[in-house]
């Protein structure tokens, strides 16, 4: 697509491999022409000189397109294939060097020429690839000012509150959900947590959280409910409030002995299978219309395990995502 804003793909697969009846994601992910009808947009936002620890995160939407090619399109758990649905590449938001603020309006209005692209299509749902998790506040805007008229929820799987001063911090991957609230896009009572971490927050943003009623839940009650409990909790306090929900992923909320490549995971986090299970309930909802997923560090990773770890995160949402568009339940 044209767009000041956004730059094209920067490589394209090779389609095609030694077995054809095997297709691999980097021969059904393909850069979108502007024109065919598509159902999911892979967009790149590479910004990370916004993120309070030194991070490389920057580079994790090329990691993300380096990893499809490890990757079968056959969802073996929920006994889905994604391959019918049509899911292009529509490149990476033009970055500034080092204007943090002008990076954040290439943001909203990259992804506002996105939405506008793609008007034709309703059921249209993009998958945002950060970037630390600055990129969220000017995504949801975007998001938002697209649905005008629409009450927006936003379910965050996290370790850290994201409420940091904007006055100290400014608009860093500390802030985004004050952004949000501050900037009046979205209420903080239809905001949900899920995997807040013990001995990662400080206590005056726990004191504005509660202020500004938002609901969240610590990691240890995900251990002593299970996540599948929190998760139907969440959904369903989300859906009786609001129109549509925009699902923020930040990485760090996967313990650190599974996800090494971010600076902020802990131990004790959440377990990958429990992300996948937990994206996988969420692409089945037909109230959640957009994905992103940030904090992902290629720099740090270890044997490529993050890389493929965001990239399944992605992929069991897009299962999920199949199962919605088919009207069907889980056959597994």
């Amino acid at each position: 697509m044209r767009s000041a804003h956004l730059n094209p793909p920067p490589f394209i697969h090779q389609t095609g491999g030694s077995d054809p009846f095997d297709p691999k994601v980097s021969g059904w992910i393909l850069p979108w022409d502007g024109k065919e009808e598509m159902d999911v947009g892979f967009i790149g936002v590479p910004l990370s000189r916004s993120s309070i620890s030194a991070s490389a995160a920057s580079e994790a939407p090329m990691a993300v397109r380096q990893s499809w090619r490890s990757f079968s399109t056959y969802d073996v758990d929920h006994d889905v294939d994604l391959f019918p649905l049509k899911v292009r590449d529509l490149g990476d938001i033009r970055m500034h060097v080092t204007d943090i603020s002008l990076c954040h309006r290439h943001i909203e209005q990259g992804m506002k020429d996105v939405y506008e692209a793609t008007a034709r299509f309703p059921d249209f749902l993009p998958v945002i690839m950060g970037g630390d998790h600055s990129i969220t506040c000017p995504s949801v805007k975007s998001f938002a000012q697209f649905h005008s008229g629409k009450k927006i929820g936003l379910l965050q799987f996290d370790t850290h509150f994201d409420v940091r001063s904007l006055e100290s911090g400014g608009p860093s991957n500390g802030t985004p959900i004050r952004g949000l609230i501050e900037s009046g896009t979205i209420q903080g009572e239809n905001i949900v947590q899920i995997g807040i971490h013990g001995f990662a927050n400080a206590a005056v943003y726990r004191r504005y959280v509660d202020e500004q009623g938002i609901v969240f839940f610590t990691m240890r009650e995900v251990r002593s409910r299970g996540l599948s409990a929190i998760m139907e909790e969440a959904v369903s306090r989300l859906k009786e409030k609001v129109d549509l929900i925009y699902v923020t992923v930040d990485i760090d909320v996967l313990d650190l002995s599974f996800l090494p490549g971010s600076p902020g995971p802990s131990p004790g986090g959440m377990f990958s299978w429990e992300m996948f299970e937990a994206v996988h309930r969420l692409g089945k909802e037909e109230q959640v219309k957009a994905l992103d997923l940030v904090c992902l560090d290629p720099f740090r990773d270890v044997a490529g395990v993050s890389v493929k770890t965001a990239m399944h995160t992605i992929l069991s949402f897009l299962s999920g995502v199949c199962l919605r568009r088919r009207g069907v339940e889980d056959s597994l």
